[in-house]
């Protein structure tokens, strides 16, 4: 059973930085491909980052230059910094793992970026 538990969101102001973390229950992190996903009030769940088992990263263009996706194997993590941040920003934001079919989500953080 994979488990997904993320942290790390909370209020920041306009231009600020945060660093989301999404740690995975298991023993098979080295070959999942994770990613981050937002949804933010009355839209649908968009992507925002991967990168694959192989270290592969791709960005939604909306946060290309401002946010960074990486994974530590030997912590069983997945980290999201997030700079430069604009209120357009503000989402719950999910932690996702994929393998084949399987796909797991975490519960989500809250990301507010407001004055």
């Amino acid at each position: 059973q994979v488990q997904l538990v993320e942290s790390g969101g909370g209020l920041v102001q306009p231009g600020g930085s945060l660093r989301l973390s999404c740690v995975v229950s298991g023993s098979i992190f080295s070959i999942l491909n994770m990613g981050w996903y937002r949804q933010a009030p009355g839209k649908q769940r968009e992507l925002v980052a991967t990168v694959t088992s192989g270290g592969v990263t791709n960005y939604a263009d909306s946060v290309k230059g401002r946010f960074s996706i990486s994974r530590d194997n030997a912590e069983n993590t997945v980290y999201l910094v997030m700079n430069s941040l604009k209120p357009e920003d503000t989402a719950v934001y999910y932690c996702n793992a994929g393998l084949l079919s399987y796909n797991y989500w975490g519960q989500g953080t809250q990301v507010t970026v407001s004055s």
